[in-house]
């Protein structure tokens, strides 16, 4: 088995269930804006992806990856020998990436597949430069008292994703968790970068940027649907993070 393989692929629209023997890197070379994920479950989230964003998953994943459009990947699976040259155990679990991949990452994970046309050293040389960026960039660092990989922290994610049209509230969070809300609002920040809050608005933002573009209702029934009751508060928050009103957005 080769210890870095690479190709790029166009997939037809649709996708589904997929299993991964090795950790991956795959990135998207169109944008997806209807792209739904579930990792390690059967709950899908609607996660829109522009070109040049992606996922790296560890060996061993599995979920469901769906899209509307034909998708043109770029997928990249190191074999577990060639991450062990640096540092890393048999199973080197880490927290799936979706989204944003570190700039070295992506350029690295691009060109891979050229490595292969060049000689054996030149070869040898960018895989394993490749392998040991994937190693710095994903090596868990130490862990604090409630990780992001903890099943509460886990279990509050789903939680807001399949509620963002009701009235979370920080108390209902907090106690998902088993912490205090003074205590949860602090490890959410820590490990998530942002407040529960802000993290709800964003979700809920786009979340209402995917309907606007795939569905015939009003901004008034999205803007309900994604949480909102107060419609101006809906338009002022979504122009803050898009630039333009929902209307304008939707006719872009």
């Amino acid at each position: 088995m080769a210890k870095v393989s690479a190709n790029s692929t166009v997939l037809p629209a649709g996708g589904g269930p997929f299993e991964l023997s090795a950790l991956s890197i795959g990135v998207f070379l169109c944008d997806q804006p209807t792209h739904r994920l579930s990792v390690g479950s059967s709950r899908k989230h609607h996660v829109p992806l522009k070109k040049q964003q992606g996922w790296i998953l560890p060996a061993g994943s599995n979920g469901i990856c769906e899209y509307d459009e034909d998708l043109e990947l770029s997928l990249v699976s190191l074999d577990t020998s060639i991450l062990q040259e640096f540092g890393v155990g048999q199973r080197f679990e880490f927290e799936a990436i979706v989204g944003e991949i570190d700039p070295l990452l992506l350029s690295l994970s691009l060109n891979a597949a050229e490595f292969s046309s060049n000689g054996t050293l030149y070869r040898e040389t960018m895989q394993r430069a490749l392998a040991a960026h994937v190693v710095q960039t994903l090596k868990p660092s130490p862990k604090w008292n409630v990780g992001i990989g903890d099943a509460r922290l886990r279990r509050v994610l789903d939680y807001i994703h399949d509620n963002l049209g009701s009235d979370l509230s920080l108390a209902s969070m907090a106690a998902l968790a088993a912490m205090s809300a003074t205590h949860f609002s602090k490890a959410f920040k820590k490990q998530v970068g942002t407040s529960p809050l802000q993290y709800v608005i964003e979700a809920r933002l786009d979340l209402a940027s995917v309907l606007l573009k795939t569905t015939q209702q009003s901004v008034a029934e999205i803007a309900w649907r994604v949480g909102y009751q107060d419609l101006s508060r809906f338009g002022q928050h979504f122009k803050r993070k898009f630039g333009v009103t929902p209307a304008a957005f939707r006719a872009q």
